[in-house]
């Protein structure tokens, strides 16, 4: 069996096919989910041909070496989106409109309440909790998922402030991935490698949420908590996990940024995957564009998979 994989995450990168293709820049992550397996590396855009059926990788924006998969047979294309996004985010490649006749999308955030604040914004709430926190000699904890979104907050300090950040071993295991991809990343410092007793006051330290309410959690005292995720467009989300602090910070599209990809890729018909694809079909048939839901194994997912496996690998 042959597996063509979108990018590294465990609901998207799993062993028990013969042999995988990906693109290249996100082997070094591939290796690490999936470990000695033959990974053919592939340049976005190269085109394979497998029998009578061409195939290429072209970028989705999601997280390093994340890529939608162009698949061309008989005159028709189809393209599987994976887990895409359209805004900029320096730690990974830019997503790239492929024109199709079938399109097959996530929607996991598929409904109009989900609209994300611009970076800007995102970023001086986050740099102004740590900086409040800091004030009050507290520790700064932010939760965000280990692969993709900890490297994007640590791309996105990096280009505001040259603090140093600390990070959980989960995180840390993956940050040669990035700058060995020439990511340039908040300079980083694991939290395993200080002495037991030493005092974070005033440092921001990133974890994955698997560690909130953890014991590893006690080593920062009376921390302020936060976590950066889409779902923190919704309250309730953040009030039922504790957090101090939410971020609206998604690595996946938002409802508008949806509906013009779907637009600009000119398919006549659409899919509906991973999330609330029910609702976008419906919503794309209202609309007079043929549209179904996509049964997948995460579709039953209330969240993203990610928060079930937050260390990732």
């Amino acid at each position: 069996m042959r597996a063509l994989i979108t990018h590294a995450h465990s609901d998207h990168a799993r062993l028990g096919s013969r042999e995988y293709h990906a693109p290249a820049s996100g082997v070094g992550l591939l290796r690490r989910r999936l470990g000695e397996v033959p990974i053919h590396d592939h340049a976005f855009g190269e085109r394979l041909a497998f029998g009578d059926t061409t195939v290429s990788f072209h970028p989705a924006g999601h997280v390093l070496g994340s890529a939608q998969i162009r698949i061309e047979h008989g005159g028709e294309v189809w393209v599987v989106s994976g887990d895409y996004k359209r805004v900029a985010d320096p730690s990974c490649e830019a997503f790239e409109v492929v024109p199709c006749d079938v399109f097959i999308t996530e929607a996991t955030f598929a409904l109009p309440i989900y609209r994300w604040d611009p970076l800007e914004r995102v970023m001086a709430e986050l740099l102004a909790w740590w900086d409040g926190n800091a004030a009050e000699r507290r520790a700064s904890v932010l939760f965000c998922y280990a692969l993709g979104k900890a490297q994007r907050v640590l791309a996105e300090i990096g280009r505001r402030t040259d603090r140093e950040v600390f990070v959980h071993g989960a995180i840390d295991a993956l940050l040669d991935a990035y700058r060995g991809e020439g990511v340039a990343l908040a300079p980083t410092r694991p939290v395993a490698a200080e002495a037991r007793g030493k005092s974070f006051a005033g440092e921001l330290i990133i974890a994955p949420p698997s560690a909130f309410g953890s014991p590893w959690l006690r080593r920062f005292g009376d921390a302020g908590t936060g976590f950066a995720s889409g779902w923190m467009r919704v309250r309730g989300h953040r009030r039922r996990r504790g957090f101090d602090r939410g971020f609206v910070l998604s690595d996946h599209v938002d409802w508008p940024g949806l509906l013009q990809t779907i637009r600009e890729t000119g398919a006549g018909r659409v899919y509906a995957t991973h999330g609330y694809s029910d609702t976008l079909a419906r919503y794309l048939r209202e609309t007079g564009l043929w549209a179904a839901p996509l049964q997948t194994r995460f579709e039953d997912e209330e969240e993203d998979p990610e928060v079930a496996d937050a260390t990732h690998l």
